[in-house]
Order: C-alpha cells, then structure tokens, then sequence
C-alpha cells in the first residue's frame, strides 16, 4: 500500500499513526509486523511522543542546531542539511502488530520527516502476518 504525504514547510514532522493505523484494518493480519519506508532522501520517518506537539518542534530545533543550512556543504543544491538529517532520522519504521493495531506505547507515534518541502511525498506500508 502507498501513503500520500503533502507537507506545507520546508521542515516539519507530520503525524501518520492514524493513517498507518487505518492501512492496517485493511488488512486480515492480527500480529506479525508492519514496515513504513520512504523512498526520498531528503525525508524520513521516526517514531517518537505525539502527546506533545512541542516534542516535534523540539526535534527540529535541535536538527537545525547540529545540521544547520549553511554550513559550507560541497552538495550545491541547497538542500545538503535535509540529505544528512533524512539520515539521521532514518528511512523505515517497523512496528509490531497486535489485534490489527500498531502495538506502540502509550505517548508513541509514527511521524514523517520533512526537510525540503513543501512537497507531494510517497510513503509504502508493508504488512507481513507472524
């Protein structure tokens, strides 16, 4: 399955649980596993609290304090910062299944990772069953 992700900032995190949620209640798998990839390399995924939005914006804070814009990158498209944050964030999640939901923790959430927006992005969802 594909995700459709638009996202309105050059940088910012958007929440998918939900949507990674209801990609599974398609599905007849009740445990086993589901991966999340993105195939973008100025983007990726991570999972962290989604109680708090300030969680979010402190996370791009800090990407922005150690990977800063302007750093003297040799990559000359101007978006060098977002190559090397994608990588610190990391391409793919996989989560449990348990009843046909994400078996995160209670302040878990899956969240997309953009650093060069805003644009259309593409996420894919893979259900494997145990």
């Amino acid at each position: 399955m594909e995700l459709e992700i638009r996202t309105t900032e050059r940088e910012q995190f958007v929440e998918i649980t939900s949507r990674v949620n209801d990609a599974l209640s398609g599905s007849s798998v009740t445990g086993g596993v589901v991966v999340v990839y993105c195939p973008h390399t100025t983007a990726g995924l991570t999972i962290n609290e989604n109680a708090d939005p300030d969680v979010a914006r402190d996370m791009l804070d800090v990407l922005g304090r150690l990977v800063p814009c302007d750093a003297g990158y040799r990559h000359c498209e101007g978006n060098a910062d977002s190559h090397v944050k994608a990588s610190m964030m990391g391409s793919s999640v996989t989560i449990p299944i348990r009843d046909n939901r994400l078996a995160l923790g209670k302040w878990q959430g899956v969240f997309f990772c953009e650093f060069d927006g805003p644009r259309k992005r593409h996420l894919h969802v893979q259900v494997l069953g145990a």
